[in-house]
């Protein structure tokens, strides 16, 4: 398959075109940029043309993949475009802003026949694999409450760089659409939204404590249908802070710091916080893409994955705009779209 990189923005870029050009079923054949002369830079690193013309890229036929690592707030124009175009999509999260704007995109993608993929890499991870396990097989009896915090010092200031480490234009809000909740905050939505289900409800509070111009800091309270509630916590702002899951219910619990995890439940005979044997992980979101593809096999994220990401977030945005809680009613999810 031959894909073309669409820009080098986002600090996951580099990552994507090395998984790219490690994957046998893949070959890296140009580069687009905004910014053409990073653009350029990028592509001569790589060994390939740089293409300064979107329309020349997505009109060519010998391009049969997009891998979009643009800013956010461009996602839905170049999306569709390439779905347009009969581009398969690999796309960095989130996949757009609005519920509607995810349902505008899906639309195209269900018209060209296309496969979209948004990367979404901890669910393919042995912690969440066990987790999910047990939850599915009752381990935990009733899921009661969920926890989960990702969070790291981007945002922290230092004498070699006064504003962090992070790239000076992810504070860009136009382009980022926020901060930490939209960035950092995607991976605890969603992987709090395969393990508590079906959310009816949040409040959430996104804070800027250094005045950047987007949350640096960020808390969501999450209300779900079956009546669990949960935490969702991230920032910019935290030196050594581990991932965290926590999941608690009638019958057992789960603690999930970094990759080491613990349980305790009714069901395994002791009273003793046991360090169970973890599933191996799963085929990365690239090569579930690539198989997608070639083999015509379903991607283990699911469009209510990709959907409901957004949608958390934007209920969140608004909650914490408006100083009230907000149903996930009012932004018209579709299930199962």
């Amino acid at each position: 398959m031959n894909v073309a990189l669409l820009s080098k923005w986002h600090v996951h870029a580099v990552d994507y075109a090395r998984e790219a050009m490690e994957n046998e079923a893949i070959t890296i054949k140009t580069v687009w940029d905004e910014k053409q002369e990073r653009g350029t830079q990028w592509a001569e690193e790589l060994g390939v043309s740089f293409e300064a013309d979107l329309q020349n890229v997505l009109d060519d036929p010998n391009i049969d993949g997009v891998i979009v690592t643009t800013a956010t707030d461009r996602h839905k124009e170049i999306i569709i475009a390439a779905a347009n175009h009969g581009k398969h999509i690999f796309t960095e999260k989130v996949l757009a802003f609005t519920v509607k704007e995810c349902e505008e995109i899906l639309a195209a993608v269900d018209r060209n026949n296309v496969q979209l993929m948004v990367n979404l890499p901890r669910l393919t991870e042995s912690f969440y694999l066990f987790a999910q396990q047990a939850v599915d097989k009752g381990l935990l009896g009733d899921v009661t409450y969920i926890r989960c915090r990702v969070a790291h010092n981007g945002s922290v200031p230092s004498e070699e760089n006064p504003k962090g480490w992070l790239p000076q234009h992810f504070y860009n809000k136009e382009e980022c659409g926020g901060g930490a909740l939209i960035d950092l905050g995607a991976h605890p939505i969603y992987l709090t939204n395969r393990l508590g289900g079906k959310v009816k409800a949040v409040s959430g509070k996104l804070n800027e404590l250094y005045k950047l111009g987007v949350d640096d800091n960020a808390i969501v309270m999450v209300e779900y249908e079956s009546g669990a509630m949960g935490m969702i916590e991230t920032g910019f702002l935290s030196y050594g802070s581990p991932q965290q899951l926590e999941l608690y219910g009638t019958e057992g619990t789960i603690m999930v710091e970094g990759q080491e995890v613990r349980v305790k439940s009714k069901h395994l005979n002791t009273e003793d916080w046991v360090n169970p044997e973890l599933p191996n992980p799963i085929s990365s979101n690239m090569e579930q893409w690539v198989d997608a593809i070639g083999k015509g096999t379903k991607s283990t994220v699911s469009r209510d994955d990709i959907v409901n990401l957004t949608a958390i977030n934007e209920a969140a945005v608004i909650s914490s705009k408006e100083g009230r809680r907000v149903q996930l009613s009012e932004l018209e999810v579709k299930q199962n779209i």
